[in-house]
């Protein structure tokens, strides 16, 4: 099985016929991140992650995405150093799982838990977890991972949800933001959307109990309260501080 889903390369079911002998040794690096410049997000990490990390929403106004973004140019990541090493204190879910990933089948009542076998951590010499025991059981290690993939997919469930109050209440804008250079220069990333807090300001009393009692308003509030991260992406760029504007 072949794909083309972030940072994977060679996807494959698990099953105790291909891989008995393997085993998992955890990588102190994510290279494979580095050309990633946006990762998404489920609504369980906005808390965290906006303490951090800028949060937008990337795709169409009909099914929009809630991503960090990680760099301002296509294929960076400014929250690598030295190309490999997470800088930032949180490290999204979506990074996190790798090299693990669910095939969803076609009728989407099922998922099949997949490895990327072309992960370094990837080996039949006994480093790491493995991910058989002996007897051909899946191992504390791969059940573990099959829990933590479990909840995720539920989280992008709700995220899901949350996604789609947005676009009926017709709340996301595509915005711009423009940033002053130390050379002089503007610097512009576009193509993202947001909620639009003039929107937001005018929607009635009724809806915004509903947004509150949900748990989506503080979603929306952790989203708005993450655009100023903004300018730590400028000054991860640069090396300077900047105060990006939005339109």
């Amino acid at each position: 099985m072949t794909s083309q889903v972030q940072f994977y390369e060679k996807i494959a079911p698990i099953s105790v016929q291909r891989h008995k002998n393997w085993c998992i040794e955890k990588q102190p690096e994510y290279a494979y991140a580095s050309h990633s410049n946006a990762v998404p997000l489920t609504t369980a990490e906005f808390a965290v992650a906006a303490l951090e990390y800028t949060i937008v929403f990337l795709g169409s106004e009909d099914a929009p995405t809630p991503v960090v973004l990680l760099g301002l140019n296509a294929d960076e990541n400014l929250y690598l150093k030295d190309g490999h090493r997470w800088k930032a204190r949180y490290i999204p879910a979506f990074v996190r799982r790798y090299p693990f990933i669910f095939s969803r089948s076609e009728d989407g009542n099922m998922y099949t838990l997949c490895i990327d076998e072309s992960f370094k951590g990837c080996n039949q010499e006994g480093r790491g977890q493995a991910l058989f025991d002996v007897t051909g059981a899946g191992t504390g290690y791969l059940n573990a991972m099959m829990q933590f993939l479990t909840s995720y997919q539920q989280q992008i469930t709700k995220t899901n949800t949350f996604c789609d109050k947005l676009k009926q209440l017709e709340l996301l804008e595509e915005m711009t933001a423009t940033s002053q250079l130390p050379n002089g220069k503007k610097a512009q990333v576009k193509g993202f959307m947001a909620v639009d807090r003039t929107k937001l300001s005018q929607l009635s009393g009724d809806t915004l109990a509903e947004l509150a009692r949900s748990g989506a308003l503080e979603l929306i509030y952790a989203h708005l309260l993450s655009m100023r991260n903004f300018a730590e992406l400028l000054e991860l760029r640069t090396g300077q501080l900047g105060s990006p504007s939005f339109s």
